[in-house]
């Protein structure tokens, strides 16, 4: 059956079967970059073995024992992200976001003066952020052997037509706006608009194809803890962590050709957007322990996260013809309601005094992404597929911290670096995928009163499918090529000094 000339306007009804909660999912919500302090920003947050920044709260909360004295920070933050598409070209686009990243407060509790036994306890908040999810893409190029449509024609081939919208969620839409049509003589094989649904074949492209990208969120931690300094050879500390994550997903993908197909085709545009908010919660206790002055070595042990999530999502699709007519197709929002398990983390660290001149520290992080698991919260949903694709799809990995602080009187300077490792098993898209940071800056303190500066840069580099298609089409890679500069400040006072 062809395109006939008239305008429609298709309601796809809510049915179960959209695509959600994925691997992508589950390792943006497991990935902790450990925002907080500018001090610890500047350091690279190898803080495991440190402490004495309220940072560390949602690192090692032992560093919550070496504290001598009450204290309060509060860390705004610029952040300015830029991401480079390659597609048949390079496009690139960028945002600013200005955030809150960290702010806190420790107090003591108890404080004996004696140089044995536990010699002080103290208590300690700080709501320091663990990821900022804001992001803007631009991808632009020509589509030179496949569309967004042939991805709907794979999903739609072997099912008829009242059949594809329990069994082809995506086919059912772009069948509903005319993009793709059964084949002349068949009723479950489709064709689409560039060969006339199968009447004027081989395809013809050239289409400009154009992805707009928008990214909207943050996932941060409010971290509850306890820690004590025993005979300045133990710290020791524990923190009740309670997670929140905010994430908007937004993208537009629209294809356009100038050229006078059959079909009469001229332009499509595809809208997908979700929203996640959820809460978590997690366990974190962790030691440092002093054996000589100048030295100290730091364990932490996180438990899971364990988030319930509420997931809001809908899409349509709209397509334009030369005859005038106009198609277009959407459904009515759907929510969902599901938890996510992250994986345990195991951290260890060492810092080296050097007098009072120099502090070096040095941190490694264990994390499997592959055991993070959805679950279901009441609807019965069965989540045994996904978590398998997330168990085949990530790995362990090993994260690496460095940090250096160097003392001139109340001036200090800061240095740090950062590697977090390949997340993807060997074979997936992104297997190469990894972070690194580089980061400096500086700090003054005056008795009870402190400001310091860092100033923080991360690089990745990652490969973005536009759409599934099978091994007979050339499948649409785009190289993104994404750069993070994040200008952090702290001020800090410190009370009952």
């Amino acid at each position: 059956m062809k395109k006939i000339s008239l305008i429609i306007f298709a309601v796809v009804f809510v049915f179960n079967g959209i695509i959600a909660q994925n691997v992508d999912d589950a390792l943006r919500y497991s990935q902790v970059f450990y925002g907080g302090t500018a001090r610890f920003m500047s350091m690279g947050g190898a803080f495991t073995a440190l402490g004495a920044d309220l940072s560390s709260l949602s690192q090692n909360p032992a560093g919550l024992g070496v504290f001598r004295s009450s204290e309060m920070t509060i860390t705004p933050q610029l952040f300015h992200i830029n991401t480079a598409a390659g597609f048949n070209g390079i496009t690139s686009d960028y945002l600013y976001n200005f955030n809150l990243n960290q702010a806190g407060i420790v107090s003591n509790i108890i404080s004996n003066n004696t140089e044995t036994g536990l010699i002080t306890l103290n208590f300690g908040y700080s709501f320091n952020k663990t990821n900022n999810l804001n992001q803007s893409i631009r991808i632009q190029g020509t589509g030179t052997t496949s569309s967004m449509a042939d991805s709907w024609v794979k999903d739609a081939n072997g099912w008829y037509k009242d059949e594809l919208r329990d069994n082809a969620y995506f086919a059912y839409l772009a069948n509903n706006t005319w993009l793709i049509d059964t084949l002349s003589g068949s009723n479950f094989n489709y064709g689409t608009v560039f060969s006339n649904y199968g009447d004027n074949p081989p395809s013809v492209y050239g289409q400009t194809i154009r992805r707009l990208v928008s990214y909207e969120g943050f996932t941060g931690e409010h971290a509850i803890s306890i820690g004590g300094n025993y005979s300045n050879k133990i710290f020791f500390g524990a923190t009740l962590g309670i997670s929140k994550l905010k994430f908007t997903s937004h993208y537009e993908h629209l294809e356009s050709t100038d050229l006078a197909l059959a079909s009469k085709f001229e332009n499509f545009t595809y809208t997908d957007h979700f929203e996640n908010t959820g809460t978590g919660y997690s366990l974190k206790i962790g030691a440092i322990i002093k054996p000589i002055e100048t030295l100290r070595i730091g364990l932490a042990f996180h438990s899971p996260t364990f988030y319930k999530i509420d997931e809001y999502v809908y899409d349509n699709i709209t397509s334009k013809f030369s005859d005038g007519s106009k198609y277009e197709s959407t459904n009515d929002p759907v929510r969902y309601n599901y938890a996510l398990t992250t994986p345990f983390r195991a951290l260890a660290g060492v810092a080296v005094q050097i007098k009072k001149f120099a502090l070096l520290s040095a941190d490694y992080e264990f994390v499997d992404y592959s055991i993070a698991k959805f679950s279901e919260t009441g609807d019965d949903y069965d989540y045994s597929e996904k978590n398998l694709n997330i168990k085949n799809s990530l790995k362990s990995a090993g994260n690496i911290r460095l940090g250096g602080e160097f003392r001139f009187n109340k001036l200090y300077l800061r240095t740090g670096y950062g590697y977090y490792g390949k997340a993807f098993q060997p074979g997936e898209d992104n297997a190469n995928m990894d972070y690194s940071s580089i980061s400096f800056g500086a700090g003054f303190r005056e008795q009870n009163v402190s400001i310091d500066f860092a100033y923080t840069n991360y690089k990745y580099s990652q490969v973005n499918v536009l759409y599934p298609l099978d091994s007979s089409f050339d499948p649409s890679i785009v190289n993104l090529s994404t750069v993070k500069n994040l200008f952090t400040v702290t001020l800090g006072y410190k009370f009952g000094y």
